[in-house]
């Protein structure tokens, strides 16, 4: 189990038992025909057609955070997050077995949301439930496979969530400091950067 310590009065709305709730990041009505009419055929090698460059996305609907295991409400939290990137702050040190990440919002109604998010997300590691997000990294797979590996501890302070992650295992370590990484990329430039790691993907 993680442990929580909230040191203010601010929301946290909560542990999502379904996850993005994603990621959380909406419930996908029709999931074979809505992904075949948005993404041609779907996914191949991890690459959801809508174009590897970005061309075809939409900003305001954001189909691609979708899942097949996530509701509505952690879809739209992960797309208010992507629409607000420009609000988040983040901090990551790189521990010898884990990191350590703080993050925050100058907007109060995304900080709710991002506290809401991570602690979702963890609890979906925990449970090995992947909510299957269609953009969601190909990082994140081990997780859910070996959740019970990890030890987390998430503190929310003034200064924004703070998440200590750790492993015994030099892979969980390894796949931590770049999902840490990835996340940061995607604070600081939004969605652009989920294309740009696509792009990456789809070249190796």
């Amino acid at each position: 189990m993680f442990k929580i310590t909230n040191q203010t009065p601010r929301r946290t709305g909560g542990i999502w038992v379904l996850l993005f709730s994603v990621i959380g990041l909406g419930l996908v009505v029709g999931v074979v025909a809505a992904q075949a009419q948005m993404f041609g055929q779907g996914m191949g090698n991890g690459m959801h057609r809508h174009g590897a460059d970005g061309t075809g996305h939409d900003v305001f609907t954001m189909p691609g955070l979708r899942g097949l295991n996530a509701s509505e409400e952690e879809s739209a939290e992960l797309a208010l997050m992507f629409r607000n990137f420009d609000t988040l702050s983040r901090e990551v040190s790189n521990l010898p077995n884990g990191i350590r990440t703080v993050t925050s919002s100058s907007d109060e109604a995304v900080m709710d949301v991002l506290v809401s998010h991570v602690t979702g997300m963890i609890d979906r590691v925990e449970n090995g439930d992947d909510p299957q997000i269609m953009i969601q990294s190909p990082t994140l797979d081990i997780f859910f496979l070996r959740g019970d590996e990890i030890e987390t501890e998430i503190e929310v302070t003034d200064a924004g969530i703070v998440v200590l992650q750790t492993s015994d295992s030099p892979e969980l370590v390894e796949a931590l400091q770049i999902h840490a990484a990835e996340v940061s990329a995607m604070a600081e430039q939004g969605m652009h950067a989920v294309h740009q790691m696509m792009m990456q993907r789809a070249q190796n």
